[in-house]
């Protein structure tokens, strides 16, 4: 029943300009009438003066009673129901009309700017073209910016931000757009440092920016030799990756206040930016030629400004998915524990997902040091690890009585690990970089190398001597599907050269990381809910092709790294470790060691 009323006292506070009747007075009515119902002495005008004086004393305190909860009702119900019934009725979701009014505005929309497809991207006449845009709605096929300020809260911040950000959603679908923004800026960016912000910027979103481009925005923005990006977020957020990524010229958005070197998550003295204000007073009495935006009715204030405009239809349809062999700069290196797009669900599957995860990576964490090979692969497929196999064992006799050297693809620390446990042989793996807890939890021996090349030399020697060694030439963890530069060392040390094509496959959490703690990066991978391994084993490197043959260790490096590239389907690079850190870490990944010389 008190549905029933909420919704006809919604219908009536639409109609009620059209009826000269307050909404307010229309949700006191029955309270009204309830009053007058069992006290009528407070609104009959007939009754006579002499039996409302004997009466008065009796009615001193309902009157005043009645009064106040009819002061605290009129403040506090009717006006917050007033409220709420005029924002569903701004939000669309009055009685029905969401899809009709929706359908009503893009017809209004369509009538009043063409679409992007209709751009001619076969017009070059050699004049400059000066294109601008939002980044919100126009070039990202995405709805909603939250999925981006919550990996500035996870990433940049910590697990507690981030769950204070999806708790907000409870209550953020209510807001308008500016009041939404601020809350989630608030949030997201309070208390952060602006090194934080810009890191993420440069090495965690622009992985996501690109996986949802819009292709047929990108199309117009490729022909245009000007480019100006106007938007209400935060600029730190998305100018590293326009800059970098896109070769946009100018990024004019939402600037944040601080204090010292950290964000108070306020907005600066100048507030929201308004694009087309900005565009005004950007480009003044100039007209940009080309204007792209959403069928907001904010951006056709803003493309209206321009000399010709097109709306980019926002639907997330297949025909505006961007291929990854068409992104405007190859993605290489990227950072950030996050495998996914964190959405409000999948941001709530996490968590929920979470205290079971740490439960079961510990559970897969001693299931590997304490049992045997065979149970090791039996009670880790019971708890969700694949490991795929693929390729015959190597023989294990040596005419030269040194153990096989195996050359592996570096995806995660756990290499190594999966490989001897594919090989159901311990094996011994050098690496640069280990922290201490890494080599506890380690079911294999390893050991680390100096970088100097003539001591790691000798050191891959004597190991090669006692038994199997597993090496990475890549020198460092790459994510996606390309090689970095092999070091020629290895192919300096052995004739029996093994090449191993490894690659992991992950859906919630990445196990590795170039700023964060390392030591947690196999734990993050074993957290996954079904976390997989591809192991292929390649047959040994021909004679003629190792240096024993008449090769140069770097012709050898060079071959393998081929080899494995073929195999899984990759591409070689001549980057390095050193590109890589710089890129996402702003150091060369070095650990430098502070013992006394």
């Amino acid at each position: 029943m008190l549905g029933l009323w909420l919704t006809k006292c919604i219908i009536w506070s639409t109609f009620s300009s059209s009826l000269s009747l307050s909404p307010i007075n229309i949700i006191r009515f029955p309270f009204t009438c309830l009053c007058t119902k069992h006290f009528p002495y407070l609104s009959s005008s007939s009754s006579s003066s002499s039996s409302m004086c004997k009466q008065s004393k009796a009615m001193v305190f309902p009157m005043v009673f009645l009064k106040l909860v009819d002061w605290v009702f009129y403040q506090l119900l009717a006006n917050s129901c007033y409220r709420a019934a005029r924002k569903v009725r701004n939000y669309g979701f009055f009685i029905g009309n969401q899809t009709t009014r929706s359908s009503s505005s893009q017809q209004q929309a369509g009538s009043l700017f063409p679409s992007v497809a209709h751009f001619d991207l076969c017009n070059d006449d050699g004049t400059p073209r000066t294109l601008v845009c939002d980044i919100h709605g126009v070039l990202l096929r995405t709805e909603t910016f939250f999925p981006y300020f919550m990996l500035v809260a996870f990433e940049g911040g910590s697990i507690l931000r981030a769950f204070l950000l999806l708790l907000s959603c409870s209550f953020l679908w209510v807001l308008d757009y500016e009041l939404k923004l601020r809350v989630m800026i608030f949030i997201s960016v309070c208390g952060l440092k602006k090194k934080d912000i810009e890191s993420v910027g440069m090495a965690v979103l622009p992985k996501f920016y690109l996986e949802n481009l819009n292709l047929q925005a990108y199309q117009v923005w490729s022909k245009s030799s000007s480019r100006v990006v106007f938007t209400s977020i935060p600029r730190l957020m998305v100018q590293g990756f326009l800059k970098e990524y896109m070769s946009a010229d100018d990024v004019v958005g939402t600037e944040l206040h601080t204090v010292g070197n950290r964000f108070t998550g306020l907005l600066s003295a100048s507030g929201l930016l308004v694009k087309h204000k900005a565009l005004k007073e950007y480009f003044g009495d100039k007209q940009p030629e080309v204007g792209l935006g959403s069928s907001s009715h904010h951006d056709h204030q803003f493309i209206s400004l321009c000399k010709k405009a097109y709306v980019v239809d926002g639907k997330n349809n297949q025909t505006c998915v961007m291929p990854r062999d068409k992104y405007p700069k190859p993605l290489i290196f990227h950072d950030g524990r996050l495998a996914f797009l964190p959405t409000p669900l999948a941001t709530l599957c996490m968590f929920l997902w979470l205290p079971f995860g740490i439960v079961v990576a510990i559970f897969r964490i001693l299931v590997g040091i304490c049992l045997p090979y065979r149970l090791a692969i039996f009670w880790g497929s019971l708890s969700g690890v694949q490991i795929r196999f693929h390729g015959s064992f190597p023989s294990s006799k040596s005419q030269h009585k040194k153990g096989v050297l195996y050359v592996c693809t570096h995806r995660t620390l756990l290499d190594p690990v999966f490989l001897s446990t594919v090989l159901c042989k311990p094996l011994t793996a050098v690496t640069y970089s280990l922290s201490k807890m890494s080599e506890i939890i380690a079911p294999i021996r390893t050991v680390r190398l100096t970088r100097d090349r003539k001591q790691d030399g000798e050191t891959m020697q004597k190991l090669l001597s006692e038994g199997d060694l597993v090496v990475c030439p890549e020198g460092t963890t790459c994510r996606e599907p390309y090689l970095l530069r092999f070091s020629s060392l290895f192919a300096e040390l052995a004739d029996e050269i093994v090449p191993v094509a490894m690659n992991a496959h992950v859906s919630m959490f990445y196990g590795t990381t170039a700023s964060g703690l390392k030591w947690l990066d196999p734990i993050f991978f074993l957290m996954n809910p079904v976390p997989s391994y591809h192991v292929q084993i390649l047959g040994k490197v021909p004679t003629e092709f190792t240096c024993a043959g008449g090769r140069s260790s770097f012709e050898v490096a060079n071959y393998i790294q081929r080899k494995l590239a073929d195999a899984l389907g990759f591409e070689c690079t001549t980057l390095t470790r050193r590109d890589k850190y710089l890129m996402l870490a702003g150091n060369e990944g070095v650990v430098h060691d502070h013992k006394k010389n």
